[in-house]
């Protein structure tokens, strides 16, 4: 199969996406036939207005994002970000008053699993700020707003600020479902033949299998995009966020999603979806 058309690829800076995509990127491994044009590394929540407006090919996006394009894109089976005990985190400076759902809390951006988790937690949540992940705990500690729920690394360094937990949002979801929590997600547009998706896939696959088995050759290009985070931060990051749900979501991956798209439709978060997941 070969499809001489580059494709469009976005995914964020974050350790797990470019531990994930290195091999792929830099010509490690067999793609399958399928060309890629020059990676673009995003927030994800920029990731996922792009996937909104279907900008890109091949985009790593948030799992809540996946309830509002399923019309254009497919779900692929290699690269996601599901697991347990990796959640978000709602947190406050503490000596806030009234209840949760009376707070300012900003969350890392409206079409984030974070957000939809918040949402399904305590539905009578709606003060809500929008802002980049890694703004939310500098505005905990300032004062401009009450909680916050926070992901990636933050959830690592936030008590080192003298932040504290207020409920974490991954462990709600397994307590409650059961099930991994599912956070991020690869999909590829509708209109690309199966063939090309499925190699697409294994391309993803085979590009994390190298990433396992080559454990120290990658760290250049991880830590060019970590904005200066410590180095056991970040593998701490990818032992959490990479992982068997990566390689291969399988059954248990795809009930996650299945289930979190299901409550999304019932929270009246999104519509329910016309098509399938992939």
């Amino acid at each position: 199969m070969t499809d001489p058309t580059p494709l469009t690829l976005g995914f964020s800076p974050c350790p797990n996406d470019t531990y994930i995509f290195n091999a792929l990127v830099h010509g490690r491994i067999d793609l399958q036939g399928v060309a890629f044009a020059e990676p673009v590394l995003e927030d994800v929540e920029t990731l996922n207005a792009w996937a909104l407006a279907g900008r890109m090919d091949v985009s790593k996006i948030s799992c809540h994002a996946l309830g509002h394009v399923l019309d254009r894109y497919a779900l692929l089976q290699a690269g996601a970000a599901l697991g347990r005990g990796c959640g978000p985190l709602l947190i406050t400076a503490g000596g806030r008053g009234g209840t949760v759902e009376q707070w300012r809390i900003a969350i890392p951006g409206e079409y984030t699993t974070a957000a939809l988790l918040l949402r399904l937690y305590r539905p009578g949540c709606r003060n809500l700020v929008v802002m980049r992940f890694d703004r939310i705990m500098d505005a905990l500690v300032s004062g401009e707003v009450d909680g916050g729920v926070i992901i990636h690394e933050s959830r690592f360094t936030y008590q080192e600020r003298g932040l504290h937990c207020v409920q974490d949002l991954g462990a709600w979801w397994e307590a409650t479902t059961g099930l991994p929590i599912p956070l991020g997600c690869i999909v590829a547009r509708r209109t690309l033949a199966p063939e090309v998706r499925a190699a697409i896939d294994a391309a993803i696959a085979a590009s994390i299998r190298w990433a396992d088995t080559h454990p120290d050759e990658g760290w250049d290009y991880i830590r060019q995009h970590a904005q200066e985070m410590d180095e056991a931060v970040m593998q701490s990051h990818i032992g959490l966020y990479v992982n068997r749900f990566s390689h291969d979501l399988g059954e248990e991956g795809l009930q996650a999603m299945r289930e979190l798209l299901a409550r999304g439709v019932e929270a009246g978060v999104f519509p329910r979806p016309a098509a399938g997941l992939v």
